[in-house]
């Protein structure tokens, strides 16, 4: 390594750990899993806006007693979001908060989740002589949901810790007991949010949440501007290259905005006008990640055609079909990217270069911008040109973007192969010289590649022991990532394994803060490489089921999802 690679990493590793206690934060954290809980039902509710208004693109309308009749299920799903995410938010926070109280004196997440819907509820509805304005309750209301979710967990811990509730005789029944145990910290949570929206009211003439919304309007306009988005592509490239998975912290941060963007596009676009928000919610994941953070969707298929080195030819093979659908961690470890110099610059301009571009064709060229939610595992092209209802200039946009991420990675990737390729050379011909000298010495005939592959070979094959342990122990291992793709991958490669050679052991995957409470019935926990700064928060909870929690480095995690024997017996070991 240079001295300049040497001092590079070494700049990164320093502000590793401050990026690393920003994504473990746990106030970030349960903004994001809060966040991740409600997905579901974004995605839901889009589905049945594709099909009320996809077909527009090919001049079919639906007459308008359908359309209202399909768009029930959108309206009281996304019509509700922020209802639901206070209540997400407040639950993850709790969850978190609980670690820190003895096990026999716990605060309760569902008289919280209740609590901070109600107190939401009472900031964000605004009555009308006819019935009440549901506005707020929606996506407008996100920014609202996530300071009552964040606040009256805090309420109901102060009041748990410090033993101010209702204490009934041990002759009660238990559920009654916690039923009047709720009853202080609830009504001081909600009394307090009933207060603070009256005198808001009285003192600003509006309500909370259309107040935020008014106050940060700059923002949401900045964050549509070129520099905006730049920076917010950047940042999550930057953090990811530092080792932090960068949209753990980015995104909580700007999911209000992005939500806000898709539900106004869609608006415009049903009114017969423009959509012209350029950060919507699939613009993280489809422009800004095209292909995964740092716009890597071309990366595995320019090695798998292009490199003449052996490692970038392999990762190439067992890249391109994740990388395909936005799991790049195979590119990301396998290359290696993270930390690597060479590498610094086209991840971060990659997607700088795409979000400039769209935003060009949206707001220059006319090209509509998203307005439905997709899954972000679908192909990015797939992806844009279903979230944007397959705009006529989104097919010259993917073809375009394709172009540019070869043109901008192509010359970095080739220099890097010619390295490899270099010292890959030089390492053959120090074997050949090493046999010629066995050879003449009338030594061991076998080859040290031959010995390498035969090392290889043996690690990969389960041990007797690992077998036996496994046919006669039932073994939950729970495998958790950023998002769900690359834990679902080696949770897979366990349970195929598992199924043909008849072992006990069942894997399952998540992604991190998605169904936590699976934990304590697991026997292990794998954590993915770049979820390593959520380890401290992790260990808490696994440490309080008595879980054994295990983490993995790069190349060894990507190595483990392409080799279920490799994963069996680092399941085994570990144990």
């Amino acid at each position: 390594m240079s001295s300049d690679s040497a001092s590079s990493n070494s700049i990164f590793d320093k502000l590793k750990p401050a990026f690393e206690a920003i994504a473990a934060n746990r106030y970030v954290s349960a903004i994001r899993d809060g966040f991740i809980a409600c997905m579901p039902i974004i995605i839901f509710s889009s589905i049945f806006m594709m099909i009320a208004y996809v077909p527009n693109a090919w001049g079919f309308y639906w007459p308008t007693k359908i359309t209202n009749i399909i768009l029930i299920a959108y309206n009281y799903s996304m019509g509700l979001l922020a209802l639901f995410v206070a209540g997400t938010t407040a639950k993850n926070l709790t969850d978190s908060k609980n670690l820190d109280l003895p096990k026999t004196n716990q605060v309760n997440p569902v008289s919280v989740i209740i609590a901070s819907e109600i107190a939401f509820i009472i900031l964000s509805i605004i009555p009308l002589k006819t019935g009440n304005d549901l506005t707020y309750m929606g996506t407008q209301g996100l920014i609202c949901a996530y300071i009552v979710g964040l606040i009256v967990p805090n309420i109901y811990y102060i009041c748990i810790k410090n033993n101010v509730t209702i204490k009934l005789p041990p002759q009660v029944p238990q559920n009654i007991s916690q039923t009047f145990k709720d009853l202080i910290p609830m009504a001081s949570a909600v009394t307090i949010f009933w207060l603070f929206g009256v005198v808001f009211k009285a003192a600003t003439g509006t309500i909370l949440p259309r107040w935020i919304i008014q106050v940060l309007s700059p923002l949401f306009q900045a964050s549509d501007s070129y520099i905006g988005l730049s920076i917010i592509a950047g940042a999550m490239a930057f953090f990811w290259f530092c080792g932090v998975q960068g949209p753990s912290i980015v995104q909580p941060a700007v999911v209000p905005i992005m939500i806000a963007n898709t539900a106004q596009n869609l608006q415009q676009y049903q009114a017969g006008a423009h959509a012209s928000h350029v950060l919507a919610m699939n613009t993280m994941d489809y422009v800004m990640n095209f292909g995964g953070t740092g716009s890597t969707f071309v990366v595995a298929f320019i090695m798998l055609f292009a490199a003449r080195s052996a490692q970038l030819k392999a990762v190439g093979k067992a890249a391109f079909i994740p990388g395909s659908f936005s799991v790049n961690e195979p590119v990301l470890f396998g290359m290696p990217i993270i930390m690597n110099p060479m590498f610094f610059v086209p991840f971060l301009l990659t997607p700088i270069a795409n979000i400039c571009m769209f935003k060009f064709f949206v707001n220059v060229l006319g090209m509509n911008s998203f307005m439905f939610t997709m899954p972000w595992t679908v192909p990015a092209p797939i992806g844009i040109l279903i979230s944007s209802s397959f705009a006529p200039l989104a097919f010259v946009y993917v073809l375009l973007a394709l172009v540019v991420d070869i043109l901008i990675y192509f010359p970095f990737i080739r220099t890097y192969d010619s390295t490899l390729l270099a010292q890959e050379k030089a390492k053959e011909a120090e074997m050949e010289n090493s046999d010629a000298d066995d050879a003449v010495e009338g030594g061991n005939d076998v080859s040290g590649a031959q010995v390498a592959m035969s090392s290889d070979n043996k690690d990969a094959i389960p041990s007797a022991d690992a077998k036996d342990y496994f046919k006669n122990n039932e073994v939950d291992v729970l495998v958790l990532c950023a998002g769900g793709g690359t834990s679902g991958i080696l949770a897979n490669a366990l349970n195929k394994l598992s199924k043909e050679q008849d072992l006990k052991l069942s894997a399952t995957a998540r992604a991190y803060g998605q169904d936590m409470d699976l934990i304590q019935d697991m026997d292990m926990v794998i954590l993915a490489p770049q979820m390593e700064s959520m380890k401290g928060n992790l260990k808490k909870i696994t440490d309080k089921y008595g879980v054994k929690l295990v983490t993995t480095t790069g190349r060894q995690y990507i190595d483990l999802t392409n080799n279920g024997d490799k994963a069996l017996n680092f399941v085994e070991t570990n144990l």
